[in-house]
């Protein structure tokens, strides 16, 4: 596992503006639980996307996530990215939307790519719902590969745990 302090820190510069892209903390989940809040077709679940599930996420991944930040310190794009060892997975990729197309998704997305790899991890995969079409046209134009050879399965173990559609 890498230190936060191993992470690179990444500025993008948009019109004046810069973009901080860093390690997700835990003081940022109120601000990524808002910005979530506002992406259209995103799925919030109650109990793995609480205040504890996110910080049992981050303590076992404590330097994989990553933030956005705008010049007025909001938070612009967030990525959960963790692993089990073997393969890396992202969670949650979003950027708000008046800052989309303008190389943050792709700059986050490198900066996770960058982490995992540090970790000897050799593979990523990612969950995009069908009706994301702009999850989807994202991850086709950065190039990744959709699995049409396989079915994904869930087992719910927890029914308390309830996603909630933003629309």
């Amino acid at each position: 596992m890498i230190a936060k302090s191993d992470f690179k820190i990444v500025h993008i510069n948009l019109n004046n503006e810069n973009i901080l892209i860093r390690p997700m903390e835990y003081a940022d989940y109120d601000n990524v639980y808002q910005l979530w809040s506002t992406i259209h077709g995103f799925r919030i679940r109650s109990i793995d996307d609480s205040r504890d599930g996110i910080y049992r996420f981050l303590n076992r991944n404590p330097s994989t996530s990553i933030v956005a930040v705008n010049k007025n310190k909001q938070i612009v794009g967030a990525i959960l990215c963790g692993h089990d060892g073997r393969t890396g997975c992202l969670y949650h990729v979003c950027v708000r939307e008046d800052y989309r197309k303008k190389g943050i998704g792709d700059a986050m997305t490198n900066s996770c790519i960058e982490a995992l790899k540090r970790e000897h991890i050799n593979k990523i995969s990612l969950i995009a719902f069908k009706e994301n079409e702009v999850g989807n046209k994202f991850w086709k134009d950065e190039k990744w590969s959709k699995r049409e050879e396989i079915n994904y399965y869930d087992l719910s173990l927890n029914d308390e745990n309830i996603s909630k559609y933003i629309e």
